[in-house]
């Protein structure tokens, strides 16, 4: 199962954290993530994580592209509703491919555990 991983600027200090504590559960899962933000998880997390470009080169149409592919299992998106920045990915466009394919996407650290929970649930189930 894959599991992209995407935060906008202000947001990627909560993702890394959130990455650390859910650690052994992301660590079981093929991630993805933009450039920036995957560079600094792989970093500070020492998870494997599979780089898109970053997010103003188009890394997230890359990831969306993965949903179109049905081979993308999931969405983490931390994104700053107040103080997001021209250059960061916009969430529009990744909702819309999401909600096509119905294809879970998080967007705050409650949704990310409520859809870490259930894809972690989905991948024993497929263990059994």
């Amino acid at each position: 199962m894959r599991l992209a991983l995407i935060a906008h600027d202000e947001k990627k200090p909560a993702l890394i954290e959130f990455a650390k504590d859910r650690h052994d559960d992301l660590a079981a899962f093929d991630l993805i993530a933009t450039g920036t933000t995957g560079q600094r998880l792989i970093d500070e997390t020492n998870l494997d994580i599979e780089r898109m470009q970053s997010g103003p080169l188009g890394g997230d149409m890359q990831i969306g592209a993965r949903i179109a592919e049905e081979s993308c299992d999931g969405v983490i998106f931390l994104r700053d509703p107040l103080t997001a920045q021209p250059h960061e990915p916009d969430i529009s466009a990744l909702l819309r491919i999401c909600d096509v394919h119905e294809t879970p996407l998080a967007t705050n650290l409650a949704s990310a555990d409520a859809v870490l929970d259930e894809l972690v649930r989905e991948r024993e189930d497929m263990e059994l």
